[in-house]
């Protein structure tokens, strides 16, 4: 310890900690009451989720379990990640009350949307994935198999395909934030990235052929996805750029 250095000059490191503890503590028990709220409907979470998947499998086909734990483990999985979709917006409160005193009042003011933007659009792309994309994706693998192959999803597998497309079309939708951010903090312009669109359109379909399923259907779904997301981020930034030129004249 340094002799010039008093415990008061220490405190507000020391106060910032225990209230970073504090904040982790309140989100783990947040997280907690809402599985125990859950899991005693985990396996109506899984048949609800299982839904689309059981819409385009043949006739005598269903959902199998080639471990004996899965069919009790799976769905305490799904109940896990259900909790953690729900709880998301307050942990982004208990972030946001942490970081919040550091920023500006203009900080403050931009900050905020994108919060809220932040978590309806990853909300908006789960949703997506489950209403709109799961279903035509699996019967696309369904369907595409050869004659005489019995077409059965081992419940592990299938959950880990949902939570993995989940995950991509959640961040997918993310992009007109990062895009937007990328103009408001001046690292790049909305004439350099409209200058650029034909790499980003490169870019797009060439992240969704690594992030989607291996089949067409899902790489051009994905792929046009980011393309529109891209352009509505860039939309929103250059009605931003406009307003500060109009502030500055």
């Amino acid at each position: 310890m340094n002799p010039d250095q008093t415990p008061a000059d220490e405190m507000p490191l020391i106060a910032h900690l225990i209230e970073l503890r504090a904040r982790l503590v309140r989100m783990l028990i947040a997280l907690s009451i809402v599985f125990l709220a859950l899991v005693f409907f985990r396996n109506d979470i899984y048949t609800f989720v299982a839904a689309p998947l059981s819409k385009v499998l043949p006739a005598g086909s269903h959902i199998i379990a080639t471990d004996v734990t899965a069919p009790f483990i799976a769905p305490f999985k799904l109940t896990f990640f259900a909790a953690l979709f729900i709880v998301v917006p307050y942990w982004l409160m208990q972030i946001w009350g942490f970081i919040a005193p550091a920023l500006y009042t203009r900080e403050k003011k931009v900050a905020i949307p994108l919060l809220v933007a932040s978590v309806l659009l990853f909300y908006t792309g789960v949703a997506f994935v489950y209403y709109v994309t799961l279903t035509p994706v699996l019967g696309f693998f369904v369907n595409s198999g050869p004659q005489g192959v019995a077409v059965m999803a081992d419940i592990n597998l299938y959950l880990d395909f949902v939570l993995k497309l989940a995950v991509v079309f959640g961040f997918t939708f993310e992009i007109p934030v990062a895009v937007f951010l990328l103009i408001w903090s001046g690292l790049m312009s909305s004439a350099y990235l409209a200058d650029k669109r034909r790499y980003v359109i490169v870019i797009c379909f060439g992240v969704a052929m690594f992030v989607t399923p291996p089949d067409m259907f899902s790489m051009a779904v994905v792929g046009t996805l980011m393309c529109l997301l891209f352009e509505a981020g860039l939309f929103f930034g250059k009605m931003m750029e406009k307003r500060r030129e109009a502030e500055a004249a």
